[in-house]
């Protein structure tokens, strides 16, 4: 998972990926590129769609105003990319103008508030006459502040709405005088003017829309959770291939009890300008709703989300160390399709699990029945400690190794999530692995009956039998390598380290057969040619046997999964 840019934190978290039936994403960084650009401004009524970033033209005067309050408004050594992306507007379009001012020291600062999704800045001119306030934050928190009109509010709305429906994050600028230093408790005592609008574009990652796409077709709903405007959240939304019209917002959020909110959850995946902590509520009640939930999340007022979800996910690159200290995942690259990769990874881990705890089993069968039968029904021993010693050299590399490199079942991601009480191991893998084993089991001790009938008696039966018993050992591997298709159909799948394992046991297996001194070691004798047919024919055949139960299970498990109410939908 690391190779896919997935740092792990929690190994718990890898199983329950397979069950998730919810992925709550932000926007900004996860779903887009968080490489904002400055891509409109509005003053005055007036639009003017700025040019690509290597254009160095000419600003039109009415909007050196809103470019310049926009700065003021950000922090003067800029790391947000929104900010950035107003400061290099500035270098473009205003270096030459008496706009920038980089003498100016900032005197005090508003921050952003739940209350009030806006921020300002007082700076001091270098003449020392006066202050000057700028404000800037989502277009109802500034019209607030400036005490708009309602026929004013409705031409902000208006032109908000055409931005924000071209997916641009929309954000205001205010103005605002101060003659003294006597600094008012809160930003609203200013007497602000409203300046204009800025719309900022942050193109959408190209492989959202392919992972999304992959989620919807296992069964996996998207949700995107951002603070932006509703009519930019659909927009993005749409572009991702986020499934929905209905936008619920923060502020209708907070009027809602728990059960109109679990209404609105059955078909709303798009959530706008949502607090941090309202984040929480929307994880515990998809939660109550008996889904299976992973939530993304970059901030310290994250961190309660994250740790509520079934899975939390913090960024790696943007996030804060709180939150990567609560969350189970953290994303090394904030890629929202590196989220999926995961979730494909997490089914991939869970499904190989269950075929190396299916062979462990089925291996063991015949080893504890061939090591204990004689001993009841009173005939020659059939393995030693040296028989086990080399049977178990092939099943801990095959067990750690082989299975966990066995590649993604076909369609992987167009099934459903694995039901989260599902156990890894039940009573049906259970069942065929105890069946399995008892074939391999059956033929071993079958051709140890038959080689006792030889000349060299019971050294040749115990070769016959060992060689049947390794090579079923290997069809072991080989029918348990799928979950989906049989056998000889998963041999067209490549697996570098069976095909090691593979020939290191049957080098080994040779060596011991027909090495004098280690075959000495083994207590065999020489096999004939025919002999040797007749073990490796009995592995062949259980190896066709144990096709035919597979294919026959996993026709009755899909019977008895297509029975199974769904009950991962709200």
């Amino acid at each position: 998972m690391s190779q896919n840019k997935v740092l792990t934190r929690r190994s718990a978290a890898i199983e329950a990926l397979g069950a998730v039936t919810v992925l709550c994403s932000d926007k900004t960084g996860t779903l887009t590129l968080n490489r904002m650009t400055v891509a409109a401004l509005v003053a005055d009524v007036q639009h003017w769609g700025v040019a690509a970033e290597t254009d160095t033209g000419t600003l039109p005067e009415n909007f050196h105003t809103l470019v310049e309050f926009s700065i003021l408004a950000s922090h003067p050594d800029p790391f947000d990319p929104m900010e950035r992306a107003f400061s290099d507007l500035g270098e473009r379009l205003l270096k030459q103008t008496d706009h920038i001012h980089s003498d100016w020291t900032l005197m005090h600062g508003y921050p952003l508030q739940p209350s009030l999704l806006a921020m300002s800045q007082v700076w001091q001119a270098k003449s020392g006459t006066g202050f000057v306030v700028a404000a800037k934050g989502a277009p109802e928190a500034v019209s607030e502040l400036c005490h708009l009109a309602g026929d004013k509010i409705e031409v902000v709305r208006r032109d908000v709405a055409t931005l924000a429906a071209k997916g641009l994050r929309v954000l205001a600028v205010a103005r605002a005088e101060s003659a003294t230093a006597a600094w008012p408790a809160s930003q609203s005592d200013f007497n602000f003017r409203f300046v204009g609008l800025v719309g900022l574009a942050d193109p959408l990652r190209p492989e959202v829309p392919a992972a999304v796409a992959a989620c919807r077709s296992g069964g996996i709903r998207v949700v995107m959770i951002t603070g932006d405007h509703p009519a930019t959240a659909l927009a993005i939304a749409k572009q991702a291939g986020i499934e929905g019209e209905d936008v619920l917002t923060g502020s209708e959020l907070a009027r809602l009890d728990n059960t109109q909110l679990t209404t609105r959850l059955a078909h709303t995946n798009i959530f706008a300008r949502i607090m941090p902590e309202q984040k929480l509520r929307l994880v515990q009640a998809f939660a109550a709703a008996g889904q299976i939930v992973a939530m993304t999340g970059d901030g310290v007022n994250d961190a309660p989300s994250l740790k509520a979800a079934h899975i939390g996910v913090a960024m790696g690159g943007r996030g804060t160390d709180v939150a990567r200290e609560a969350a189970s995942l953290v994303l090394l690259d904030d890629n929202f399709a590196s989220l999926a990769t995961a979730v494909r990874l997490g089914r991939r881990i869970a499904d190989n699990l269950r075929k190396a705890m299916g062979y462990i089993l089925a291996v063991h069968v015949p080893i504890a029945g061939m090591s204990l039968l004689p001993v009841l029904f009173g005939w020659p021993m059939v393995l030693g400690p040296i028989h086990v010693v080399f049977l178990e050299l092939i099943i801990d590399p095959v067990s750690s190794i082989v299975f966990e490199a066995e590649p993604d079942e076909d369609g992987i991601m167009a099934r459903p999530p694995r039901k989260p009480d599902a156990s890894l191991f039940d009573t049906a893998l259970m069942l065929h692995g105890l069946l399995q084993g008892a074939v391999v089991m059956v033929a071993a001790l079958g051709v140890f009956q038959l080689g006792i009938g030889d000349l060299h008696g019971e050294q040749v039966a115990r070769c016959m039998a060992f060689v049947t018993l390794v090579l079923g050992n290997l069809g072991l591997i080989l029918t348990n390598r799928s979950l989906k298709v049989s056998a000889f159909s998963a041999l067209t799948r490549p697996n570098r380290a069976l095909i090691f394992v593979m020939i290191i046991t049957i080098v080994a297996l040779a060596l011991a057969v027909f090495v004098p001194w280690l075959r000495g070691l083994f207590g065999f004798a020489p096999l004939s040619l025919p002999r040797l047919a007749e073990a490796a024919g009995a592995a062949l055949a259980c190896l066709v046997v144990n096709d035919v139960i597979g294919a026959v299970w996993r026709w009755t498990s899909a019977r008895h999964a297509a029975r199974q109410p769904d009950t991962t939908a709200i």
